[in-house]
């Protein structure tokens, strides 16, 4: 039994207890779902600036760049923990106006909430810098997302690192 300060005393059986011990370790251990549910609406509507990438490669920075742009509020800054939430390589093929072409998941993150959320990023940054100095009809990057459980993110390309 016990007695709170305001003089009114209860009883907490073990079972209680074991309940709301239990409770909140299933709480605690429930995925990060909520941070990534919804993705917000980019800040570079319209039309981006032509690329100057002469490469596929090339281009990758100018994109990954985009996607800074696109989602400020969404981006991890300073070197991220030792722990990722998620690690997700993806390859995007753009086309000559900017476009996404097609978005293809080249190793899945371990939490399958993630991909979907990635996906969608991409696509819904659009449109990207055109790669018209690439010199081909669309242009394809290899990315690695690293995801932070707070749902913020960094790309590889432009990471600060780890802790």
């Amino acid at each position: 039994m016990h007695t709170p300060s305001n003089g009114k005393a209860f009883v907490c059986s073990g079972r209680t207890l074991l309940a709301a011990l239990l409770g909140a370790v299933l709480l605690a251990a429930t995925p990060a779902w909520a941070q990534f549910s919804m993705v917000p609406a980019p800040l570079t509507a319209g039309v981006a600036k032509p690329s100057a990438a002469t490469s596929d490669k090339d281009y990758r920075t100018d994109a990954a760049r985009h996607l800074y742009a696109a989602f400020p509020m969404r981006v991890f800054r300073g070197k991220m923990p030792p722990m990722l939430y998620s690690v997700m390589a993806v390859e995007t093929e753009i086309d000559a106006t900017g476009q996404v072409v097609n978005v293809s998941v080249v190793r899945k993150p371990a939490a399958d909430e993630v991909a979907p959320w990635v996906v969608a990023m991409i696509k819904r940054a659009a449109p990207y810098p055109a790669p018209t100095a690439v010199g081909t009809a669309t242009v394809r990057y290899f990315e690695i997302w690293l995801v932070d459980k707070s749902g913020l993110f960094q790309v590889d390309t432009l990471t600060e690192g780890q802790r």
